[in-house]
C-alpha cells in the first residue's frame, strides 16, 4: 500500500510545479500589463486624453484675463477703432502698478503695490469698488462668471465678487503669488513662490491638485486643448493634464522661464530669461526615462562609441536668440511673433524664424505687448506706451507716463488700459 502511495509522489510534484509555474506566469503577466498600462497612461494619449474642450476665454469685446484669452494670444479679436494716443482718463493709486488690467462687463480690474484691488468704470475711470488684500498685488486678474481671481504677495489667491467687491473665498499658498491665474472649466490655475502649480475649484477654492516644480513659478499658465502650459525658475517648462495635474512633458532648458507661454495652432511659444524665443510641440510627451538616460547617452556618444547621436528633447522644435534678456510674453498674429527684449521690441516670422524688424527703446520692454487692428502696443521701462505698425515696426505714436511700465496693456473698445510705476492707471484712446 505504501508503494502505491509513493507512485503518486512524482505526479503530485509535477502538479505542484505546474501550479507554481502558472502562478509565476500570471504574476509576470500582471506585471507586464501593469507596466504597459503605466507607459500608455504616462507617455501616450491612447487611454486617457486631455479634455480638449476647455473654455472660459474672454467674451467678444472684453479683455477679461492676462493676455486676453486662455491661449495668451494678446490679440484683440474684435477691434472697434484705432487709438490715436490721447489720454482719456487717469486713476491714481499712490503706489506702483505692475498688475496688468483686465476688462469685462464695462469695468477695468487691476491691483496695485498699495495692496488694493480696484474695479473702475471703463468709460470714466471712476472707482466702482475697491478691495483690501493682505499684500501687494502684482498678479493680473481673471474675470469669469461674475467672479474675479487674483494673487497677492502674502501668498493668498483671492476670489472676489466682480460686481460688488465682496470676498468669496481665499486659498493660502503661503508664498508670494506673482502668477496671473487662468480659469477654465471650473478650475483656477496659477503658480506660486513655493515651487508649486495649483488647480483649485473656482466656486469653493478647494484644491483639486498641486504639481511641484524645481523652482518658483512666476509664469502665468496658458490652457489649451485640456493641457496647462507653464514655465518655472527651475529652468524648466511643463505641460500638465488640466484635470488631473499629471505630467505630460517637461523640457529642461539652460535658463529659467519666468514669462508666460502663448499657444497657436498646437505650438507653444515662450521666452527664456537669457533672450531666447522657444517653440514647443504642444502635444508632445516625454519618452520613458528620457531625462535620466540622456546624460549617460551623451557621455557615451561623446567618447566615440558606435551609438546613434542623442536625439533632441521631446517637444523642442526650435529656439532663436533675440536679446540679452527677455521677460516679455510673446504675442502671435498672422504668422508673426512679437516680444519685448532688453533693448526694445522684435518681430519674428514664425515660418522662416527670421527677424522682420526691431524697434529700440530706452530701458527695453519687459511687459507683454498687445495687438489690435494692425497696431502693436507695448509699454517700456522708459515710461512710454508705444504704438507701432505691426507690419513695418514704424512708430505711430507714444504716450509718456511718470514711471516705467511693466504692466501689460489691455485693449477693449478701441481704448488701451495700462498701469505705470508712477502709481497711475491710464486709459488711452
Amino acid at each position: 500500500m505504501s508503494g502505491h502511495k509513493n507512485a503518486f509522489l512524482p505526479l503530485r510534484g509535477l502538479l505542484q510545479l505546474r501550479r507554481r509555474t502558472t502562478i509565476k506566469l500570471m504574476v509576470f503577466g500582471i506585471l507586464i500589463i501593469s507596466v504597459a498600462g503605466f507607459v500608455l497612461v504616462q507617455y501616450t494619449d491612447l487611454l486617457i486624453r486631455p479634455p480638449r474642450e476647455v473654455s472660459s476665454s474672454s467674451q467678444a469685446g472684453d479683455w477679461a484675463m492676462f493676455r486676453r484669452d486662455l491661449s495668451h494670444t494678446g490679440s484683440d479679436k474684435t477691434p472697434t477703432g484705432r487709438p490715436r494716443g490721447k489720454v482719456k482718463w487717469v486713476f491714481p493709486t499712490d503706489a506702483p502698478i505692475h498688475s496688468s488690467p483686465s476688462v469685462a462687463d464695462d469695468l477695468v480690474y487691476f491691483g496695485s503695490k498699495n495692496s488694493m484691488f480696484y474695479a473702475l468704470e471703463m468709460e470714466t475711470g471712476s472707482n466702482r469698488w475697491e478691495f483690501k488684500a493682505g499684500g501687494w498685488i502684482d498678479s493680473s486678474p481673471a474675470v469669469v462668471n461674475s467672479a474675479v481671481y487674483f494673487g497677492a504677495n502674502n501668498g493668498t489667491l483671492y476670489a472676489v465678487d466682480a460686481h460688488t467687491g465682496e470676498a468669496l473665498w481665499t486659498f493660502i499658498a503661503k508664498h508670494p503669488i506673482l502668477s496671473s491665474p487662468a480659469v477654465a472649466d471650473g478650475l483656477v490655475y496659477f503658480g506660486a513662490g513655493n515651487f508649486v502649480v495649483y488647480a483649485v475649484d473656482a466656486q469653493t477654492g478647494a484644491m483639486r491638485w498641486a504639481f511641484e516644480t524645481g523652482g518658483r513659478v512666476d509664469s502665468s499658465p496658458a490652457v489649451s486643448g485640456g493641457i496647462v502650459y507653464i514655465g518655472a525658475g527651475s529652468r524648466s517648462f511643463y505641460a500638465l493634464h488640466a484635470k488631473r495635474g499629471s505630467l505630460r512633458l517637461v523640457l529642461r532648458l539652460s535658463h529659467s522661464i519666468f514669462s508666460s507661454p502663448a499657444v497657436s495652432q498646437g505650438i507653444v511659444y515662450m521666452s527664456s530669461a537669457r533672450g531666447y524665443l522657444i517653440a514647443v510641440d504642444g502635444d508632445a510627451r516625454n519618452r520613458p526615462m528620457e531625462h535620466r538616460i540622456k546624460p549617460y547617452w551623451i557621455q557615451l556618444w561623446a567618447f566615440g562609441l558606435p551609438i546613434p547621436r542623442p536625439p533632441p528633447q521631446s517637444g523642442l522644435m526650435w529656439n532663436i536668440k533675440v536679446g540679452e534678456t527677455v521677460s516679455s510674453s510673446p504675442v502671435i498674429s498672422h504668422g508673426i511673433l512679437y516680444a519685448g527684449t532688453d533693448s526694445g521690441l522684435v518681430a519674428v516670422d514664425m515660418e522662416s524664424r527670421q527677424l522682420l524688424w526691431t524697434y529700440e527703446t530706452d530701458g527695453g520692454i519687459s511687459s507683454s505687448p498687445a495687438i489690435s487692428n494692425g497696431i502693436i502696443f507695448a509699454g517700456s521701462e522708459n515710461g512710454k506706451l508705444h504704438a507701432l505698425d505691426a507690419i513695418t515696426g514704424k512708430k505711430i505714436w507714444e504716450v509718456e507716463t511718470g514711471g516705467k511700465i511693466t504692466s501689460s496693456p489691455a485693449v477693449s473698445g478701441g481704448v488701451i488700459y495700462v498701469g505705470s510705476h508712477d502709481g497711475t492707471m491710464y486709459a488711452v484712446e
